[in-house]
C-alpha cells in the first residue's frame, strides 16, 4: 500500500523534525485540552479527519508498536526467565557440584587427616612400644642384675649360715666326740682295776690318755681360732676309733683272762663233782636233800666279781641318765621337740625290726649306726641328729638300749624267732658303740636279774612292792602281775640274751672278738648251776637258753659242755624237782624232756628262726 508507505514514511520525518521532539500526549485531543497549550502549538492541531486518520495511525502504530514491544517484552521476559531458570538450574547444578567437590574435598582432607592422625597414632604406638620394649629390656637387665645381687648375696649368706651350722655341727661332734672318749678312757681305767695289771694293759692306757689329750688340744684350738675344720673333725674321729679299738683290746685281753678263769672253775667243779658219789657213799651227811644231793655246795649270793660287774653296770646307767637330766627336763619347747624327736629315731627303728629280709635289715641298722654317729636321718619326715643337742648322744644311746631290752619283753616273748633279727642289730650296734651295749646289759640286769644271775635279797625296812619290782615283777597299783605273764616277759629278755651272745653283724670287719660272746653265756650258766634253784623261774630260763644258744655252746665247749649237761641232769634236775609245787611242774617236765632228748642225740638242735646265710641274701 503506498499510501500507508508514505504515511509512515511521514511520521518517520515528523519524529525527526523539531515537532516530532515536541512533548505530546496523545489524549490531549480527546480532552480538549489542547487550548491551554501556548499559541504556538494551536495552529498545529488537525480537526480534520485526515488528522483524525493520522492519529488514528499513529495510534495503531503505537499499539502495534506497544503489542510488538509487549510481545517481545514477553518473549524476551520468557527468554529472560528460561535463561535465569537454564543459570538457575546451571547455578544450582554447580552449586551442587560445588558442594559435592567442597564435601569432597573435605571428605578427603578428613580421611587425609584421619590416616595422618593414625599414622601418627600408630607410630606413636609404635615408638611408645618401642619405648616399652626397650624400659622392659632394661628393666628386665637391671632386675636380672639385682637378682644375681640378691642370689650371690644370698649365696653367701647361705655359706656362711652353712659354714657356721658346719661348724657348730662339728663342734658339737668335737664335744660329743670328747665325751665318748672321755667315757671309753674312764673304761678302759676300769678294765682290770682291781687286779694286777699287766704291760700290754698299761700301754693301752696310755695311749687312751695320749688320745684324751689330743682331741682337748683340738678342742682348746678351735675355741682360739673359730670353729673346727673337717680336718680337726677325722682327726677327731680317728682317734675315737682309735679309742674303741684300744678298748676292744683291752675287754678282749680281760675276757680271754675271765674265760681262762671260768675254764679252770668249770674243770674244778667237775673235778668235785667226780669226787663227790664217793664221798657221800662213805659218809653221807644227815643234811642231804632230795636226791642225796647236799644243799651246802650251792649257794644264793650272787659271786663277788660278778656282783661288781653288775653294779658297774647300773653305776654307768645312772650316770648315763645324770648326762641328760637337762634334756629331760627342760621347760624349753624347742628343748622338748628335740627330745621327742631323738626318742621316735632311736626307738622307731629298732620296733621296725622283725624276720624281714636281710637287706631291710641292713637299712634299719645303717639308719641306728648313723645315728648314734652324730649323722642326720630322717625321721617323721624331719632331719635329726645327736649334734642338735649335747647331751642328745647320751640320751639317745640310753633310749635305743631301753628300746632293745622292751623288744625282748614284749615282741621276742610272744614271738620266739623275732629274737634272732633283733640280737644281730643289738650285736652289731655294741660291737661299734661299746657304751650302748653296757646300757642294754644294765638295762637287762634290771629288768630281769637273773640274766646276770643275780637274786636280790630282801633286805630289813624294804617294802614289799620294792623287793618285789627287784625281783622282776611289774607292780600296778599294788597289784603284782600274773606269775605267767611275769615269766613270758623274763623267757622273751632271757632268750634275746641267748640270742646275741652268739650272733654278730654279718655286714662288719669280723677282725675284732664279739663284744660279748659265748664266753659270756658259758660264764652264766655255770654261775646259774653253783646257785640254788628258784621254783619255775630257774627251769623256764634254763630252758629258753639252752633252746637258744645250746647248740651254739655244743659247738664251742663240745665235751665240757656235755660234762655240763651231765651234770644238770643228774645233781640239779633234783634240787629244781624239790622246790617245785605240783601244779609249777610244766617247766620242769619242759626242760628234763629237752635235755634228756639232746643227751640221747648227743646234739642240741639248732633253734628254730636262726639266721642263716640264706636270710642275708634274700
Amino acid at each position: 500500500m503506498p499510501s500507508e508507505s508514505r504515511c509512515w514514511e511521514t511520521l518517520q520525518a515528523l519524529r525527526s523534525s523539531d515537532k516530532g521532539r515536541l512533548c505530546y500526549h496523545r489524549d490531549w485531543l480527546l480532552r480538549g485540552e489542547g487550548k491551554h497549550e501556548s499559541q504556538h502549538t494551536e495552529p498545529m492541531l488537525l480537526q480534520s479527519s485526515r488528522g483524525i486518520k493520522v492519529e488514528g495511525c499513529i495510534r495503531m502504530y503505537e499499539l502495534v508498536h506497544r503489542m510488538r514491544g509487549t510481545e517481545g517484552l514477553r518473549l524476551w521476559q520468557e527468554e529472560q526467565e528460561r535463561k535465569v531458570r537454564a543459570l538457575s538450574e546451571m547455578a544450582s547444578e554447580q552449586l551442587k557440584r560445588f558442594d559435592e567437590r567442597k564435601e569432597l574435598k573435605h571428605h578427603k582432607e578428613f580421611q587425609d587427616l584421619r590416616e595422618m592422625m593414625e599414622k601418627s597414632s600408630r607410630e606413636a604406638l609404635g615408638q611408645q612400644e618401642k619405648l616399652k620394649a626397650e624400659h622392659r629390656h632394661r628393666a628386665k637387665i637391671v632386675n636380672l642384675k639385682l637378682w644375681e645381687a640378691e642370689q650371690q648375696r644370698l649365696k653367701q649368706v647361705e655359706q656362711e649360715r652353712l659354714r657356721r651350722e658346719e661348724g657348730q655341727v662339728r663342734l658339737r661332734s668335737l664335744y660329743a666326740l670328747q665325751e665318748e672318749l672321755l667315757h671309753l678312757n674312764q673304761q678302759l681305767d676300769s678294765v682290770g682295776q682291781h687286779r694286777d695289771l699287766k704291760v700290754d694293759l698299761l700301754a693301752l692306757r696310755s695311749r687312751g690318755n695320749q688320745l684324751c689329750g689330743l682331741i682337748s688340744g683340738i678342742i682348746r684350738t678351735t675355741s682360739e681360732n673359730g670353729f673346727p675344720t673337717a680336718e680337726d673333725q677325722a682327726v677327731a674321729e680317728s682317734a675315737l676309733q682309735e679309742m674303741r679299738d684300744l678298748l676292744t683290746d683291752a675287754r678282749a685281753c680281760e675276757d680271754k683272762r675271765r674265760q681262762e678263769e671260768e675254764e679252770a672253775q668249770v674243770k674244778r667243779q667237775e673235778a668235785q663233782m667226780q669226787q663227790r658219789p664217793e664221798v657221800r657213799k662213805e659218809c653221807p651227811a644227815p643234811s642231804q636233800g632230795p636226791g642225796g644231793k647236799r644243799s651246802e655246795d650251792l649257794q644264793v649270793k650272787v659271786q663277788d666279781s660278778t656282783m661288781q660287774w653288775y653294779q658297774q653296770l647300773q653305776e654307768a646307767s645312772r650316770q648315763c641318765v645324770l648326762a641328760f637330766e637337762g634334756l629331760t627336763s627342760s621347760k624349753d619347747s624347742q628343748v622338748k621337740k628335740i627330745k621327742m624327736d631323738l626318742q621316735k629315731a632311736a626307738t622307731i627303728p629298732v620296733s621296725q625290726i622283725s624276720t624281714i629280709a636281710g637287706s631291710k635289715l641292713k637299712e634299719i641298722f645303717d639308719k641306728i649306726h648313723n645315728l648314734l654317729s652324730g649323722k642326720p636321718v630322717q625321721s617323721g619326715g624331719r632331719s635329726v641328729s645327736v649334734t642338735l643337742n649335747p647331751q642328745g648322744l647320751d640320751f639317745v644311746q640310753y633310749k635305743l638300749a631301753e628300746k632293745f631290752v622292751k623288744q625282748g619283753e614284749e615282741e621276742v616273748a610272744s614271738h620266739h624267732e623275732a629274737a634272732f633279727p633283733i640280737a644281730v642289730v643289738a650285736s652289731g650296734i655294741w660291737e661299734l658303740h661299746p657304751r650302748v651295749g653296757d646300757l642294754i646289759l644294765a638295762h637287762l640286769h634290771k629288768n630281769c636279774p637273773y640274766s646276770v644271775p643275780f637274786y636280790p635279797a630282801f633286805r630289813e625296812g624294804m617294802a614289799l612292792e620294792d623287793y618285789q619290782r627287784m625281783l622282776g615283777y611289774q607292780v600296778k597299783d599294788s597289784k603284782v602281775e600274773q606269775q605267767d605273764n611275769f615269766l613270758k616277759r623274763m623267757s622273751g629278755m632271757m632268750r634275746l640274751y641267748a640270742a646275741i651272745i652268739q650272733l654278730r653283724w654279718p655286714y662288719g670287719t669280723r677282725q675284732e672278738v664279739h663284744p660279748h660272746g659265748l664266753n659270756h653265756g658259758w660264764r652264766w650258766l655255770a654261775q646259774i648251776l653253783n646257785m640254788e634253784p628258784l621254783s619255775d623261774v630257774t627251769a623256764t630260763l634254763l630252758f629258753d637258753f639252752l633252746e637258744v644258744c645250746g647248740n651254739a655252746l655244743m659247738k664251742q665247749y663240745q665235751a665240757q659242755f656235755w660234762k655240763m649237761m651231765l651234770l644238770i641232769k643228774e645233781d640239779y634236775f633234783p634240787r629244781i624237782e624239790a622246790i617245785t609245787s605240783s601244779g609249777q611242774m610244766g617247766s620242769f617236765i619242759r626242760l628234763k624232756q629237752f635235755l634228756e632228748k639232746c643227751l640221747q642225740r648227743k646234739e642240741i638242735p639248732v633253734p628254730k628262726g636262726f639266721l642263716t646265710s640264706s636270710f642275708w641274701r634274700s
